[in-house]
This record gives structure tokens, C-alpha cells and sequence, in this order.
């Protein structure tokens, strides 16, 4: 089959790959029929390259129609159209029973101190192959996939996977109260749903973005939106000089702003695997710039939650100010089978009230994919959301 495979430092390529084939009784096989790039596919790109082997299919964020099941898989049947989490999770260990999926004890990565497997996302987290491909092995299949209707067109329900619950628990770890204000930094996908998430509950939304198209959207969505130059000041002018009761951070680890960490990770990806590792996990090199904005913008008292992707495990953080400020911080990989209960009513709603069918600014076939990793990471062409069609062929 066709894959999207990572083969060093901004270097994707379409290549044959073998097909995926049942292995576990547990185990489905999906044929892919649409797959997105996420900002968090970046990372990989770039940033995360010790991690990545030469020929490792990527990506998370897929939905498609179940061709094989396994002979334990008992609610898929062939012929169901499903979305695909990107956490792989057993749904009966501890931490599943407390719906702390990300967490799972099955699929934990203990070896590299992780949580659960992730598809398509580096030996940190199970080196399992991704979705941008053809097909996809599902493992413990009866947990991950939703299944969903035929009426609406992928789009619809495609972000289920990720973006659309890692917004919502960011959104439900901010606990904004009725009538409080939210700011939002960084309005790529995850921000934007952030905005319309929290404007559905009739919160206050300030957004931060250096991209003028991107406020723009959010602004079209109800939100405030400004530039990042004087962002925390604006926040806290619009909020009688306190900020807001909470902020999203919504970019991670390669936020604009600083040239100095932004050296260092090139300098560290480029460096011998295992000396690289210990770079990027004990140097502290992530580029902080959204999450310092968001301590600083945030009111006394306020909580910060965190959806952004760090990969640093010595990053300074300013506790003096933390710690003054009285601050919570929320924070990890999205529990994705969590909230699909509280959001596939809402995707399911007549008229797309969050335009899930219209965040993509890219639809391209699965060919056109390494040109669109670097349009989506430099942000050219107005590039927000970018869909893969499998299906389709270049023209």
C-alpha cells in the first residue's frame, strides 16, 4: 500500500509499505478515507527526529470503513464507517476505568517513561504505524473506533480523532465560569476549536496569533483576537487590568518568539540519536514563548491549560511568578474516548454549528502530502487545516 513515511529532518515521502495485517484477535483493519496533518505532525518533522526511524508511516488523526476484524473484536463490523482515535488504550486497566485513557497501563511505554501508544508518533510512544496510508491496524479495536453515520461527509466527524476532544478538554481543564473570559494562544486547529467550543457556553474568548488569517477566523467565530506583540497587555486591558480568568496554550514546543531555542533544536535533531535524545529530554531546549505568554496574561488566581505538545523534561519555568500568582496549571494528552460521548451529539447537530466541515483549508490527495507538511509548517497559503484524501489521486 501507500504510506506517508518519515526518512529524516523535513523529509516525507510517499513510499510502498506493506500492508497492515490482523496480529492481534483484537485487532481491525481500516481502509483509510480521510487522514489530516496536525500541528503535532510538525514535531516529527522537525523537532522530534531522534525518535523516528527511516520508513515509519505517519499519522494520527484518521477515519475510514472497517474492512477486517479479529476474532475478539465484537462490536466493529466490516463495513462500519469509523474514526479512529489517536490514543490506543485496552479500556479495561486501571487508568481506562477511570477514564484517564492517555495513561493506559496496557499500552504504556514504560521503557521511555511515556503513557499509552500513539499511532504514527516516534518510539516514544510505541513506534506504531500511522494513519497517513492507505490502511491501518487498529489494535484493541472494540475501545478506540467510533463509529458514526453516513449522512455527513468525513469532515464532519474526521477530527473526533484528535483536535476536536484535545479542544474540548482543554476547554473543560480551563473551568471558565459563566460569564468569565477565556484567552486563547495560538489559533492553529486546536485554538480555532477552542474559540467555538467556548463560545458555544457563551464564554469570552481573546485569542493570540501572529497570523492574520487566523484571527481573522476566530474573530468570525465570535472571539476578540490580537497580534502577539503586547498580547498579555491586551489581554489584561480588556479585562480591567486582571487578565483572563483562564488561557489555553494551544501552540507547544515550537511557538514563535525565540531564535535562541529555536538554534538549539535544530542544533539537537541534527545530533548523533542517542545524544540527541538526551538533548532534547534533559536540555531543555522547547521554545516556551505561548506558555510564558499565558502565565504572564492569565489573572491572579487564574488557570492555565495546556494542550501544547513539550518534548523537554529541564525547560525553566518562572515559579517565583507561578507560585505568586497563585496558579493552576492543567495539562497532557487528550483522553479522546472521554468526550466522545459530550461531542459526537454536537458534531451530529443540524447546520455544522462548529464548521467542522469547512476548517480545512487543504484537501489533497495522499501524494501531495510532503509538499503539504511544508506548506502547514510555514504557514503559506493561508494553510490552517490540511486533509489528506487517500482515495484520490494527483491530477
Amino acid at each position: 500500500m501507500r504510506a506517508l513515511t518519515w526518512h529524516g529532518i523535513e523529509d516525507v515521502r510517499i513510499a510502498e509499505v506493506d500492508d497492515p495485517r490482523i496480529e492481534q484477535p483484537t485487532d481491525a483493519i481500516v481502509r483509510v478515507t480521510s487522514t489530516a496533518i496536525c500541528g503535532s505532525d510538525l514535531h516529527l518533522y522537525r523537532v522530534l527526529a531522534p525518535y523516528l526511524r527511516p520508513g515509519d508511516v505517519l499519522g494520527h488523526e484518521t477515519m475510514g470503513v472497517v474492512e477486517e476484524v479479529g476474532d475478539g473484536v465484537t462490536r466493529l463490523q466490516v463495513g462500519d464507517r469509523v474514526v479512529v482515535p489517536f490514543v490506543i488504550a485496552c479500556g479495561s486497566c486501571w487508568m481506562c476505568e477511570r477514564q484517564r485513557f492517555s495513561q493506559c497501563e496496557t499500552t504504556q511505554n514504560r521503557e521511555q517513561g511515556t503513557g499509552a501508544s500513539l499511532f504514527g508518533y516516534t518510539s516514544m510512544y510505541g513506534a506504531v504505524p500511522g494513519g497517513q496510508a492507505e490502511r491501518l491496524r487498529v489494535p484493541f479495536a472494540d475501545v478506540g473506533p467510533i463509529v458514526v453515520g453516513t449522512e455527513h461527509p468525513d469532515e464532519r466527524y474526521l477530527y473526533l480523532s484528535d483536535i476536536l476532544p484535545t479542544a474540548y478538554q482543554a476547554l473543560q481543564y480551563a473551568d471558565v465560569a459563566d460569564g468569565g473570559t477565556l484567552g486563547v494562544v495560538g489559533l492553529g486547529p486546536v485554538g480555532q476549536l477552542v474559540v467555538r467550543l467556548a463560545r458555544r457556553r457563551g464564554i469570552r474568548v481573546i485569542g493570540v496569533d501572529p497570523q492574520p488569517e487566523r484571527r481573522a477566523l476566530a474573530e468570525e467565530w465570535g472571539a476578540t483576537a490580537v497580534d502577539v506583540e503586547d498580547a498579555a497587555q491586551a489581554m489584561r486591558d480588556a479585562t480591567d487590568g486582571r487578565g483572563p480568568d483562564a488561557v489555553v496554550e494551544a501552540v507547544g514546543m515550537e511557538a514563535h518568539g525565540n531564535p535562541v531555542a529555536s538554534a538549539a533544536i535544530s542544533v539537537a535533531s541534527r545530533l548523533p540519536k542517542p545524544i540527541a535524545q538526551a538533548a532534547i529530554e534533559q536540555g531543555g531546549i522547547d521554545r516556551l514563548a505561548a506558555l510564558m505568554l499565558a502565565i504572564d496574561a492569565v489573572r491572579r488566581g487564574g488557570t492555565v491549560s495546556i494542550s501544547g505538545v513539550y518534548g523537554g523534561a529541564a525547560d525553566p519555568m518562572p515559579m517565583r511568578v507561578m507560585f505568586d500568582k497563585g496558579l493552576q496549571l492543567r495539562m497532557g494528552q487528550c483522553d479522546v474516548q472521554r468526550w466522545v460521548d459530550d461531542l459526537l451529539p454536537i458534531v451530529e447537530e443540524d447546520g455544522d454549528v462548529l464548521g467542522l466541515e469547512s476548517l480545512a483549508t487543504h484537501r489533497l490527495p495522499l501524494d501531495e502530502a510532503p509538499g503539504a507538511y511544508r506548506t502547514f509548517q510555514r504557514k503559506e497559503d493561508g494553510c490552517i487545516k490540511v486533509v489528506l484524501k487517500p482515495e484520490l489521486h494527483r491530477t
